[in-house]
């Protein structure tokens, strides 16, 4: 299939891409890197009147550290973020996380923006952002707001972006020595969309789990901590023994429902094993 028709335009500056929100509010889609987005348009999922391109501002570009908090502008692309010394110093979480993000190809022109505000359950980068307690940076011709990662997303391809508004910065805490780090993921093959996936923020008292942030992906419908599954592994011992409480709490928690050629149970055995999997090989900030 073909796009259907629209108008294009390439704002010259972010005050004037949201000029063109502010404007044409819902009408007006942004185009940073296009991989979600022309896939869509493609397959006549998306119908805009017009597609603004923001992929060369360089104000929503670039990656820096100040005061505990390692800030990406929207428009940065997955390969400079997976390559970045600051990144992998700071959050080597992330770093780990790019590594599956798609194929080569799509983490050279995908940004870091595009792939939070599409909010597609199956991504790696919003279930990161949740985990480590980030916070995005929302801005509109009327103003701007920050909104906590866990509180942006709310449901499925749901986020909290309103009209005329257009996400600009994501602002990381720096991961904390006391604490351990998991990233996993089940797919078919690598680069394929994950069926299911775990990123964890832990802290340890010797082998027992004294506090948990977990969030999966690909097995539940959006990004949100698994508030349930790390209450009760607060006290538990690594590794953990088979028992039955960790898929009960799994179930409340994901929701998981049967989708094409994965029913809802498999998609929490699949969470099962990489619970299990990602606590007893986690990582401290210092491994990479």
């Amino acid at each position: 299939m073909k796009a259907p028709n629209f108008r294009y335009m390439k704002p010259a500056s972010l005050d004037q891409a949201l000029d063109v929100l502010a404007r044409q509010g819902a009408a007006a889609v942004p185009l940073a890197g296009g991989q979600s987005l022309i896939a869509t348009l493609n397959l006549r999922l998306s119908a805009p009147d017009i597609l603004f391109d923001i992929s060369d501002l360089d104000e929503l570009k670039g990656i820096r550290v100040e005061e505990g908090i390692v800030s990406i502008g929207a428009g940065t692309v997955h390969a400079d973020i997976g390559s970045s010394s600051l990144v992998r110093g700071h959050l080597p979480l992330v770093t780990e996380a790019m590594r599956h993000v798609a194929h080569v190809a799509i983490r050279n022109r995908g940004t870091i923006g595009g792939s939070l505000a599409y909010a597609d359950p199956a991504a790696e980068i919003p279930a990161c952002s949740v985990a480590l307690g980030a916070s995005f940076v929302i801005a509109s011709a009327k103003g701007g707001r920050v909104v906590r990662a866990c509180d942006f997303y709310n449901g499925l391809f749901e986020t909290d972006l309103a009209a005329g508004e257009l996400l600009t910065e994501v602002r990381l805490p720096q991961q904390n020595t006391e604490e351990k780090w998991g990233f996993a993921e089940l797919a078919r093959r690598h680069g394929d969309f994950a069926l299911a996936g775990l990123a964890a923020i832990c802290r340890h008292d010797g082998n027992t789990v004294a506090a948990a942030r977990l969030v999966y992906f690909g097995c539940t419908d959006y990004a949100k901590l698994a508030q349930r599954v790390a209450a009760k592994l607060c006290g538990q011992q690594l590794p953990l023994e088979e028992s039955e409480w960790l898929s009960q709490a799994l179930a409340l928690d994901l929701a998981p429902t049967d989708s094409p050629g994965l029913r809802a149970a498999t998609k929490i055995k699949l969470a099962t094993t990489l619970t299990r999997r990602t606590l007893q090989n986690m990582r401290a900030l210092s491994a990479d």
